[in-house]
């Protein structure tokens, strides 16, 4: 194979994980969102009085799960931008 193509091989399998990385990252982190917002809101319909605690860990819970999905965004981002695969044909 040429080295261009070599090139160009490579770019293309990062674009599609990058767009895998990005995609799948935010489907999950959407799905897990949703799931802990239900489960706050049910346990707080069965005990009113636990709300201040409940709170307080939903959105410490939130807070993780959108940042593993800002830790997929900016890994995706080095790929993209400046990737390391591409430094091993040089």
């Amino acid at each position: 194979m040429e080295k261009l193509q070599l090139i160009a091989m490579v770019q293309a399998y990062t674009g599609i994980g990058i767009g895998l990385i990005i995609g799948l990252g935010a489907a999950g982190a959407c799905i897990g969102v949703g799931i802990m917002c239900s489960k706050f809101l049910e346990g707080a319909a069965r005990q009113p009085e636990l709300i201040p605690q409940l709170q307080g860990k939903v959105f410490l819970l939130l807070g993780l799960i959108d940042a593993s999905f800002i830790i997929g965004v900016g890994l995706a981002m080095l790929f993209a931008f400046g990737n390391p695969l591409l430094a091993q044909l040089k």
